[in-house]
């Protein structure tokens, strides 16, 4: 379910920072009732509300819906609403005819003004669900609502027309069976993408996954499948993945693992590795070590102080 906006002028599907296009049947128990909300409210016509941590989902699941809906033939237009245009929420036409389908907004509470008093009007009429030139509404959030509407930014007749049905998402510290299947998911995906083969992972590596809390959600899990495959060394991504997941402010906010970041920190974390094995068999003779590194010996000091090895063999 669970790293790239869309453009909204486009109106187009695409993955909201790496979250997947497609649903995944869920093994947790916490997510069972949730499938069976997403089953009903398929065959109705109702706004919907997604609430859910970053990453947690909910573009996914309003795919999910719509797929699942009479108006799976349809368009489904995903838009990020900060920077919005009013315009942007009206139904499209080709041919005469409305295309209109379901519009899912993430972080609807971004809305502009004049983009907030639009959604309302257009609730309004879609209040008629023979209406097929109105697009239907799933609206996705990660704050708490209640507090943008008491604080002045968001209206309090739109919160209350968009939140007629109310699904909380689990995060996926609370769905951990969901993820060996993600993860292979995710894989696939990216061996795919970079031509690669689909990368085996290790039973250590599994466990850690298992054991890691994931505050970045599916997109972290996802950015961290990325690391796997581009790197195509399970030793070498493990080397910076451990470094960023065993950190309290990894993912934080829903940011996710970046794969620029995991890259830097495997690059450091095998060139301490490649260092120490040197030195190890040199005996910790620093020239004899910089010599074969063919860096100075200066630049060994440095790079020793830096992982914090100054100190050792002197």
């Amino acid at each position: 379910m669970g790293n790239l906006l869309p453009n909204a002028a486009r109106g187009t599907d695409e993955n909201l920072s790496g979250v997947p296009a497609s649903f995944l049947e869920s093994a947790s128990p916490s997510m069972r009732p949730v499938e069976a909300v997403i089953r009903e409210l398929a065959q109705s016509e109702v706004p919907v509300l997604l609430l859910a941590e970053r990453g947690a989902g909910k573009h996914a699941t309003a795919r999910r819906i719509h797929d699942m809906s009479r108006r799976s033939d349809q368009p489904f237009r995903c838009l990020h609403c900060l920077g919005l245009k009013p315009e942007d929420l009206m139904s499209q036409r080709q041919n005469g005819q409305s295309i209109s389908g379901t519009i899912y907004l993430d972080e609807v509470a971004d809305l502009s003004a004049a983009s907030q008093t639009r959604l309302r009007d257009s609730l309004v009429l879609a209040g008629d669900a023979a209406d097929r030139g109105v697009p239907r509404f799933i609206c996705g959030s990660a704050r708490d609502l209640e507090v943008e509407v008491q604080a002045g930014r968001l209206r309090e007749d739109l919160y209350y027309r968009i939140s007629g049905v109310c699904l909380r998402l689990p995060p996926l510290r609370q769905r951990k069976e969901d993820i060996p299947l993600l993860m292979e998911r995710f894989l696939g995906r990216y061996a795919a993408e970079y031509h690669r083969a689909v990368p085996e992972l290790s039973e250590e590596t599994r466990r850690l996954f298992q054991d890691y809390s994931w505050p970045g959600n599916l997109r972290e899990l996802e950015d961290a499948a990325r690391v796997f495959v581009a790197l195509g060394d399970e030793h070498l991504a493990m080397g910076g993945l451990r470094a960023l997941l065993s950190k309290p402010s990894a993912g934080k906010n829903g940011s996710g693992t970046s794969l620029k970041a995991a890259s830097r920190a495997a690059s450091h974390e095998a060139e301490k590795e490649l260092i120490l094995n040197v030195l190890t068999r040199t005996r910790w003779n620093r020239r004899r070590a910089a010599a074969e590194l063919q860096i100075s010996y200066k630049a060994l000091l440095y790079k020793l102080k830096q992982i914090g090895c100054e100190g050792y063999g002197a």
